[in-house]
């Protein structure tokens, strides 16, 4: 069997509602994305990179209100030299002894065992970086330093980027959702399965009312509000696996 036969095989073996989910991601289209009950039980606004525009940002600081990141692959993370944020607190902790009490440690997450967060950053390109322009032109400049990446091209983060900036990235574990099941992990494994490049931007979904995280039943009347697809992290992990079983 061919690898197109096996692509076109394993996409008639996802959900019609994750073929819908992929189409719309390729399509550089936003969906929601739900984790799990018990677990941040948070819906995210959900977009590839590379296809973020101005707009983009402003409907998601305005419509999602939570924190805009970026979600890299595990790979590409470690080709460019990203760091986990505890990582590098933990070393600044010999610098500082204030930094021992506040540094992330086993235990501190109530819905997991560690973030994933990684550094903020602004393009080089950008004025002062918060901007919904100059987040959105630094978001996309994230997607392209991967894509070179992944294809073999030897690039220096540092030549385009500056720490501290106004964009939180975030960086895939390496097992994904076998290992995290995280908007991080869970937006990645649809990337792949989509396959577009493996950075995600992610926004959780605030109640304006109480200030919470949006109520899943809330999140997916917003979606059928705004025709977008409303995803949950159980069928991303059933898709994931029929996807890898085809690699």
């Amino acid at each position: 069997m061919s690898e197109c036969d096996n692509m076109d095989s394993s996409a008639k073996a996802y959900s019609k509602n994750i073929q819908k989910a992929i189409k719309a991601l390729q399509r550089g289209e936003m969906i929601l994305l739900f984790d799990l009950e018990g677990r941040e039980a948070e819906t995210d606004f959900t977009i590839a990179a590379n296809a973020v525009t101005p707009e983009d940002v402003r409907w998601m600081r305005k419509d999602a209100g939570g924190l805009i990141c970026v979600a890299l692959d595990s790979e590409a993370s470690e080709e460019l030299g990203l760091p986990f944020m505890a990582d590098v607190m933990r070393e600044a902790t010999q610098c500082s002894t204030a930094l021992h009490k506040i540094v992330e440690k086993g235990g501190d997450l109530k819905y997991d065992s560690r973030s994933s967060f990684s550094i903020w950053v602004n393009h080089r390109d950008t004025r002062t970086g918060i901007p919904d322009n100059d987040r959105a032109l630094t978001i996309n400049k994230l997607g392209e330093i991967v894509d070179r990446t992944l294809a073999g091209e030897e690039v220096h983060f540092g030549s385009e980027f500056r720490t501290p900036g106004h964009v939180a990235t975030l960086r895939a574990a390496k097992g994904l959702v076998h290992e995290r099941m995280g908007q991080t992990e869970l937006s990645i494994a649809l990337a792949k399965i989509a396959g577009i490049t493996p950075v995600m931007v992610v926004c959780e979904m605030l109640d304006d009312e109480n200030g919470r995280a949006l109520e899943k039943t809330d999140a997916k009347q917003y979606g059928k509000d705004n025709d977008l697809v409303f995803v949950e992290g159980e069928e991303v992990v059933e898709a994931y696996d029929i996807w890898l079983s085809s690699q």
